[in-house]
């Protein structure tokens, strides 16, 4: 127990951060209007290559023996790698509304 309050004590500031984000992005996401939510969030999970790249990163500078972060780095990637295909089939998918149908006159 006393390193869980001395682990707060000393993130005291990263906590308080973490936790305001997580206000502002509810806020933020909950006046985005249903039309532009599935653009917004396709282009943002295309994104989350950066994830991939971070944790690919992490795996390398990791300890062979440190077995959690190199299970929590393999999960990130592989997280990571289903966020940006679900980005990319999503916004295909949005594009291909957008094209004009061939008629077969």
């Amino acid at each position: 127990m006393n390193q869980i309050l001395n682990f707060i004590t000393v993130n005291q500031e990263i906590i308080y951060i973490v936790v305001l984000m997580i206000f502002v992005g509810i806020e933020v996401i909950g006046r985005v209007p249903s039309v532009l939510h599935t653009p917004l969030m396709s282009g943002a999970n295309a994104i989350h290559g950066v994830v991939i790249i971070g944790a690919i990163i992490v795996m390398g500078k990791a300890e062979a023996d440190n077995h959690l972060a190199l299970i929590l780095g393999f999960l990130a990637v592989v997280l990571g790698m289903i966020n940006v295909m679900g980005g990319f089939v999503v916004t295909d998918r949005m594009l291909e509304m957008f094209k004009k149908k061939k008629s077969n006159h």
